[in-house]
């Protein structure tokens, strides 16, 4: 989905019990901005409708949205669920993260010459231009939109009749967004914080600093050699905007934070975009972008979640 390029790797925090004893647990951090709660929970009902038999939990997508970019920056977005700043991932050029050269004329990433992951799930352009939702019903697919974005990520774990209830499909699913097994721990160990419980707090507002470029999250991350991504579809024929685009899918970025700039019913992919299924796991070639935990033969090993 994101070109595998780089994505938080803190794990939640820890829930401690009340000193006095007799009162509820509290907790420190993994909160969830009002509006990125909102999204994910709407996203979270149009799949109960249009794939049920996914059954997707929001916990999930809140997950995702808190490794890909903590939460769009905390709940940096504007009443409509638009990030303040657009969030740019590291520029696929095939130097520390896998090649992607550009697919969108630099319309979302601002790069003409190579693909960056955009927005609070990080997708690439080629792959919204796939998978691509409108989450708020305003009529366009931006993914920069909380909603949007999540509302299409929502839809690219569900693809292929997948059920999240099973293990071994969830993983495959979140092995789809990146193909990485450290990625899967962060993701599932996010997913189990979730489940359990959370707290809403309000959107950050902006500020002077949201004008600001934040540096790319990506050097902290392993170098991988320059094939193109897999999993995660690079250059795709764009489609009519109801239909959503895939987030990047190349070997993980664990590392620093993406940067930020001012500013599918689940059809199946056309016949140049491989779904992501069973087939994750290829045992030939390296994974193009996680060398340092790359995944060859089986699926994360993650403790089940139950769910």
């Amino acid at each position: 989905m994101s070109g595998d390029a780089s994505y938080r790797t803190e794990l939640p925090p820890l829930r401690t019990g009340t000193p006095t004893g007799g009162g509820a647990a509290a907790e420190v951090g993994g909160a969830l901005p009002a509006s990125v709660f909102a999204a994910y929970r709407r996203a979270e009902d149009r799949l109960a409708h249009e794939a049920p038999g996914c059954r997707l939990r929001w916990q999930l997508l809140a997950a995702i949205g808190q490794v890909e970019s903590g939460q769009a920056r905390g709940g940096r977005v504007t009443s409509d669920g638009t990030t303040v700043a657009p969030i740019l991932g590291p520029r696929l050029d095939g130097v520390a993260f896998a090649l992607i050269r550009d697919t969108d004329g630099g319309v979302h990433d601002g790069d003409t010459a190579y693909d960056r992951a955009v927005g609070p799930m990080q997708f690439i352009p080629s792959t919204w231009a796939r998978w691509g939702a409108d989450g708020n019903g305003d009529g366009r697919t931006d993914p920069n939109n909380v909603f949007d974005a999540a509302l299409a990520a929502g839809r690219y774990l569900c693809a292929g009749g997948r059920d999240l209830s099973v293990p071994a499909a969830l993983d495959r699913a979140i092995l789809g967004y990146n193909h990485s097994a450290a990625y899967v721990r962060t993701v599932r160990a996010w997913y189990a914080y979730f489940l359990e419980g959370h707290r809403v707090v309000p959107d950050r507002p902006a500020g002077p600093s949201s004008a600001r470029s934040e540096p790319s999250r990506s050097p902290s991350k392993p170098e991988r050699a320059a094939p193109t991504p897999s999993g995660r579809p690079t250059a795709i024929p764009s489609r009519p905007s109801s239909a959503p685009a895939s987030p990047a899918s190349t070997p993980s970025r664990p590392a620093a934070e993406p940067p930020e700039t001012e500013e599918p019913q689940l059809a199946v992919p056309a016949p140049d975009m491989e779904l992501p299924g069973d087939d994750l796991l290829p045992s030939a070639a390296p994974i193009t972008r996680n060398s340092a935990d790359s995944m060859t033969v089986s699926p994360s090993t993650t403790a089940d979640t139950g769910r």
